[in-house]
């Protein structure tokens, strides 16, 4: 029977460390809160890890680039070599809701999406996941980016970081 107890006293403590950390927010899966002092994001097979005594500023902005889209990103400043960025990017068609030319930008712009993702499929990559870039414009050193899928993402990206950066207190946030 002594033995028995002292297994079970033994064995709990391991077994509460063992268990993965939980989300704080049911609505938000995504993000769980980490006993250390590191905002980590996982954005498809990249991987972000940053102390939160080096960040210096976080933001979140929207702007149009070369009159074709609009990016939504949000800026992980850095003490160090690299700032990273995380954005959304939507067809500047879809804020033209509403008239003739709006509506027929959309067409063309959902027939193109239609197929990038047939092509995804049979190729077998993830390059809708990927950051896009045009060299040499957009090839900047010390500079690290990810691409995320929707807004809501990109949002719940801020709120982790900066919850994290207010508190002080640890968080991996991840988007598969």
């Amino acid at each position: 029977m002594v033995l028995a107890l002292t297994v079970v006293f033994l064995g709990f403590p391991t077994a509460l460390r063992a268990q993965p950390a939980q989300p704080e927010d049911p609505n938000n899966p995504n993000d769980v809160p980490r006993k250390n002092r590191f905002w980590q994001a996982n954005v498809g097979d990249g991987e972000y890890l940053v102390s939160l005594d080096r960040i210096s500023a976080i933001s979140r902005h929207k702007y149009v680039l070369d009159g074709a889209v609009i990016v939504d990103e949000v800026t992980v400043d850095a003490l160090g070599q690299a700032l990273v960025r995380f954005y959304f990017i939507t067809p500047i068609t879809d804020g033209m809701t509403g008239t003739a030319a709006g509506k027929a930008a959309s067409r063309l712009v959902d027939r193109g999406r239609e197929i990038v993702e047939g092509n995804v499929e049979r190729v077998g990559t993830d390059i809708q996941n990927m950051v896009v870039k045009k060299f040499p414009e957009t090839t900047h050193a010390k500079e690290i980016e990810f691409r995320v899928m929707s807004e809501s993402e990109l949002a719940g990206l801020y709120r982790s970081v900066r919850t994290a950066w207010e508190t002080g207190r640890g968080r991996k946030f991840t988007i598969k």
